[in-house]
Parts: C-alpha cells; structure tokens; sequence
C-alpha cells in the first residue's frame, strides 16, 4: 500500500483523507493542535461547549453527496434540525425581520416590507436555484485547470451573470435597503464585497432560502467528528499534537513529513493547512507561489470571535442573530477596502444552547459573536474587550436585554489567534474571496508544479470558502489524484 500523508484535519484534510483510504491508500492524518476538526474544534469550559469556529449548516445536499459516496446517509454519523425560522436580522430598536424556513413565506415577509418586492424575489429565488444546480452540477466538482471547465451551454446562456456582480443584481428591483442587505449579506460574511462578487454566486441565495438553515446536533464539531469516525471505519489513522516543521524532498518527489516528534515516510502528501504555510515547509525553489504573491491577493474577512457563557436563558434573540443596524457598506469597506478597524461594524450572534440543552448546564446559555473584520490587523484583548462592550451596548440598545448581568465568562479569538492557531495566512477567517478573478483556474492551484507528489485542499483553493466547499475541494484533489496516479506514483 502506498502511504498518503494528510497535513491538517479541516473539512477539505478529512474528506481527503476519507476518499484516498477508500481507494485504497495507507492514510494518516497529522494535526497540529489537540483535537480534529481544524476551525471546526470544541472549546469546553466549565461545562459550557462551544463550537470555535463554523456555525451555519448550509447546503445539506453537499455534505448528503459526499457521505454517499462511500454508501453512508448524513444520519448515521450525526443528527440534523432543520431551524425555524433560520435566523433573525435586526435593523434597529425591535426592528427586525425573521427569516422562515418556507420559501412562499420568505417572499410574503419581502412584501410586507416593499410593495411589489415579492415577485422580483420569486423570479430571484428561481435565477439562484438554477445557479446553484449548475454550480454543483457542472462547475465546482473541477480541478481548476483550464478555463473550459466554466464553459458549457448552461453557462453560456448566463455569461452576463459572471459580468455583472451581486448588488446589480439585487438592487435592479428591491429597493428597500433591508431587503437588501439580507440579499446581499451571504457573501459579505464568506467572501467579498458585493459589489466585487460575480452576480453568478447568488447561488448561495438558494443556499440561504432554498435549503434552509439547519443546525447538527452537538454543533459543527460533531460533523467533523462524524467524517472523523467514517475516515476511521475507512482505515485512517490520526494523530494530533503532531506539528508539522518540514517536507523533505528528493528531485521533484517529496520523500518524508517532518514533524515536532518524528518523520513520516510519504508516498503522497495532500496538505489541508493553510496553502501558504504549506509552502513554507517546502524547499523555496519548490514553492509555486513567492511570498508576495498572498499579499497581492484578496481575502475573505478575518474575524472577532467571542465565547460566551450567562447564567440564565436569554430572552428575545434566536438561534442566529443577526445584527445589521449600522451601514452595511460602509463596513464592508472597512474590510476590504480601508483595512482598518470598523467603527460600527455589523455582527452575529449565536445561542446554539437553545436548540441543544447538551451545549450548557441546565438554565444556562452559551453565546457565539463574530465581528468580520480585514486581515492583517493588530489585535490584542483590550482591543477585543472594546468590541465586545460595542456589540453588548447595541444588543441592550436593539432588544432591551443587557447579557453583561448574567455573564459567567468569555473567552475571545481574534486575528493574531487565527495566525498563532492555524498558522492562518494574513489571519484570514474564511479564505481567498470569490471575485471574477479568483475563479476557478485563477485560484492556486492544487498541484505543487515541482514536487509531483505534493497537493493541496482547503479555502485557499478551489472552490472557495466555507464548510461544504472545502468538502468539494477535499473531493476535487483526490479525484485529481486517481485520474492521474500513473504519472504520480511512479
């Protein structure tokens, strides 16, 4: 058997690791920190759970594909609850609009709110299906090695969607701006500016108001745990607390994996850390890309993240919240344009607990709060702790409610955290944003052009950020993989 060596245990590293042991391969996965799952880790406190990074289930088709490609249904390593409604936006003081999980009721709200909004979101919501099931169909699933990929008669007839962005879209018929920023917010928090992204990508709009949101029990953690036990039953073996310092070559084979406590023999390394990371174990002749070229790149957002424990259930919030009663383009500039600290920025806030009581003890909450912010700033607590009171005056100021009374303890990740962590590039939280040019073959590639052996998954490849993709992308590379093994593993 040959040996394959996983670096990273994310989403895009254990799909891999699942699809390389079912063809056949000795796979081991090596992880850095204490537990699988990468961003998606468990922090436990005091008997309160808290999922550290990723907590919107979207798109359960992908994750249903892919537990189907080795025989198995989503239901027999985790449960899902579909949520209703799937979240709550607020605009102002007990202002806000709550989003049903029943699409016919998604365009009643729109036209209560905008006269005439409805059908234009009907016609939107049938636009955006048809995306997604070309997007899933035909695009996603490639290997990002030629511009042919993009091109078939589907997409043809939708050239115009990859010339126009988001907001032209959205904007051309809802007026409100409410409505729009709820049209518009699924690719602010994953990827870019609106106004930056191709109007092709309102297929995650299906993803929002077709599928639903739903929430696995246990929280996101235990979808990792779920495909962690499926690469088991497959044969993978793991071992966390296992650093990885360098990957030696010989020619254009790479030979061994280095870590802090050993070296691994490696017939085929697919890294799922972070890309430039990746490439900084590597011979520097060997990289595919200079140092600089990551600076030159546009990234998704990094973010404050905050866990949060109160001593009593809270009142007036939903499952996701959603906090958008400051400007939304004017933060959105923040990120990506002025790359500074957002003065009155938009954010989330998550009480998983009251959906799952095995998240906190009996009366209890746990709280989750992002703040997207840009990467590369310099944060520190006092910095954090600053944000922190900002979004607990603007949830007292919205619902009536202040959480600083009946706060046991909070624990705050930020940019510095995400470099430090998961050795982030630029401290990104989510990936490469999905702007025109960073498409498909524009994105990095998958293959290190010099070390035959050597591949790369994850957010900053194809296809893109967010938990499913990075399934696809763990699919993507392994395909890739097969198909051309005899030139591989000579």
């Amino acid at each position: 058997m040959k040996n394959v060596i996983i670096i990273g245990s994310g989403f895009s590293a254990l799909a891999s690791a699942c699809y390389m042991a079912k063809a056949g391969f000795a796979v081991t996965v090596l992880e850095k920190n204490e537990q699988i799952g990468g961003r998606a880790s468990l922090l436990e406190i005091d008997g309160f759970k808290f999922d550290m990074g990723p907590s919107w289930y979207w798109m359960p088709d992908i994750f249903e594909r892919f537990f189907a490609d080795f025989g198995k249904n989503v239901s027999d390593y985790y449960e899902l609850v579909k949520l209703s409604p799937g979240y709550r936006v607020y605009f102002g003081e007990n202002d806000f609009v709550d989003i049903s999980d029943k699409p016919e009721e998604i365009i009643q709200t729109f036209e209560e709110i905008e006269k005439g909004s409805g059908e234009h979101l009907r016609k939107f919501m049938k636009d955006s299906k048809k995306n997604y099931e070309i997007a899933m169909q035909d695009l996603v699933y490639n290997p990002g090695k030629s511009l042919l990929e993009l091109i078939s008669l589907e997409t043809a007839k939708r050239l115009n969607l990859f010339v126009q962005n988001i907001s032209q879209t959205v904007r051309k018929n809802i007026k409100n701006p409410k409505l729009r920023s709820i049209l518009e917010f699924p690719v602010l928090f994953l990827g870019a500016k609106p106004n930056n992204t191709p109007a092709f990508y309102n297929f995650m709009n299906h993803a929002d108001f077709g599928l639903g949101t739903w929430y696995p029990k246990g929280g996101f953690n235990a979808v990792a745990k779920g495909i962690e036990k499926l690469a088991r039953e497959l044969g993978v073996e793991f071992r966390v607390n296992e650093e990885v310092v360098k990957i030696e070559n010989d020619g254009d084979t790479v030979t061994d994996v280095i870590t802090k406590n050993g070296i691994f023999s490696a017939d085929l390394v697919i890294s799922g850390a972070d890309y430039a990371h990746t490439e900084k174990l590597i011979d520097a002749k060997a990289k595919n890309y200079a140092d600089d070229y990551w600076q030159k790149k546009v990234f998704a957002p990094s973010s404050f993240l905050y866990y949060v424990a109160f001593d009593k259930k809270v009142e007036k919030l939903l499952h996701h919240n959603l906090f958008f009663d400051t400007d939304f383009e004017k933060h959105a500039e923040e990120i990506y344009d002025e790359s500074q600290f957002p003065k009155k920025p938009l954010f989330y806030a998550n009480f998983s607990s009251k959906t799952d009581n095995t998240l906190a003890p009996e009366g209890k909450e746990v709280g989750f709060f992002l703040i997207p912010v840009a990467v590369d700033l310099e944060d520190n607590q006092e910095i954090h702790d600053e944000y922190f009171d900002l979004i607990m005056n603007r949830i007292q100021k919205n619902t009536g409610i202040d959480l600083r009374e009946h706060l046991i303890f909070k624990k705050s990740f930020g940019v510095k955290d995400f470099k430090e962590r998961y050795y982030s590039c630029r401290g990104n939280a989510y990936g490469l944003a999905n702007t025109l040019f960073q498409t498909s073959i524009l994105r990095p590639q998958i293959n290190n052009e010099k070390l035959k052996n050597l591949f790369y998954t994850g957010q900053l490849t194809i296809p893109g950020p967010g938990v499913p993709p990075a399934l696809i992308s763990g699919k993507v590379v392994t395909d890739y993989i097969l198909k051309n093994k005899h030139k591989i593993l000579k």
